[in-house]
């Protein structure tokens, strides 16, 4: 079976999850947008099947969580912040809008979106595991500095010159100098 082109490219997906009381959500009015519908209609929906949606599958953020993501857009779109806090959804809360948005697209996309947070999932793992080694092998360097020190100050010694006093190479003759005469410069005759 030839694989099917997807609806909308994963990097859109994976720039929509934030991370929100120390979740990865995403909100009402990018799931809205994926989905092809208008957010209230979303939220309506919603609603009207609350009891789908415990708190650790979907929350409304508070007037303060709403200023501080406002205040992270630098341009405002015309009806992209509405002034209602939006809905906050957990990937088991986008795996429930399937049920509640029961349109074609809407399960195309949020196939798409469940393979989104799996991939970050599996990145934040390969992070993690990779954190682990970096720590390891600091603990490692930590324990070899000391070894070269050690190894530094050795290479030290042995380049600075040593205090001991130099010998002289070849061989020395202990006898007393030998004398001798000077010539006498010879006058010149005058005349």
């Amino acid at each position: 079976m030839a694989k099917k082109k997807s609806v909308i490219p994963a990097e859109r997906i994976e720039k929509s999850i934030l991370l929100i009381r120390g979740q990865k959500v995403m909100l009402d009015r990018d799931l809205a947008d994926l989905y092809g519908v208008e957010t209230r209609v979303l939220k309506q929906a919603v609603r009207r099947n609350i009891t789908r949606f415990p708190e650790d599958f979907m929350f409304e953020l508070t007037e303060d969580e709403n200023r501080a993501l406002r205040s992270q857009s630098v341009t405002l779109k015309r009806g992209q912040h509405s002034k209602y806090p939006p809905f906050a959804f957990t990937e088991q809360g986008v795996a429930m809008l399937s049920s509640v948005l029961n349109s074609d697209r809407a399960i195309e996309v949020n196939i798409q979106i469940m393979r989104a947070f799996v991939r970050l999932r599996q990145m934040l793992a390969t992070h993690k595991q990779l954190a682990r080694k970096l720590a390891e092998l600091e603990q490692h360097l930590e324990s070899h500095d000391q070894q070269i020190q050690t190894i530094f100050e050795a290479i030290r010694q042995l380049m600075s010159p040593s205090e001991t006093s130099k010998r002289k190479i070849g061989f020395e003759v202990k006898e007393p100098p030998a004398k001798y005469k000077k010539k006498k410069a010879k006058k010149k005759k005058s005349r």
